[in-house]
């Protein structure tokens, strides 16, 4: 999975760049032909979420908006690589696709992390 941190623009509301969605949905289109990508999804301002938590045998909320908005996810994609390298050469892509398109002041984070599946839970299996 691929999770893409959300920024100041995105935690205001401002809807992204007509041209970056445009080169976005391209991509998408690309890399789901390939059987690269299974799902994606952005993510609406932390402002209208809420975290919960649980603490001292209590679970309680808190409504966003979160102060910190480089610790937050603003979107994601689901892929099938074989490798994690493969991973972060789509993950590279990605945002590259960003540069490419916005410029060369852009400045965004995107992490790599491997998920879990049914194999990966089973009695003392320790992920792949």
């Amino acid at each position: 999975m691929s999770i893409v941190k959300s920024d100041k623009r995105s935690e205001s509301g401002a809807m992204p760049d007509p041209k970056l969605m445009a080169a976005i949905g391209k991509l998408t289109e690309e890399m789901m032909k390939a059987g690269v990508l299974l799902d994606t999804g952005g993510l609406m301002p932390s402002a209208m979420g809420a975290r919960v938590f649980a603490k001292g045998g209590k679970v309680t909320v808190k409504d966003g908006p979160f102060t910190e908005a480089k610790e937050l996810i603003g979107g994601y994609a689901v892929m099938q690589a074989r490798s994690r390298e493969e991973a972060v050469e789509l993950g590279k892509k990605f945002l590259q696709l960003h540069i490419d398109v916005l410029g060369t002041s852009y400045e965004g984070e995107l992490e790599v992390r491997q998920m879990f599946d049914s194999m990966d839970c089973g009695p003392q299996r320790e992920p792949r």
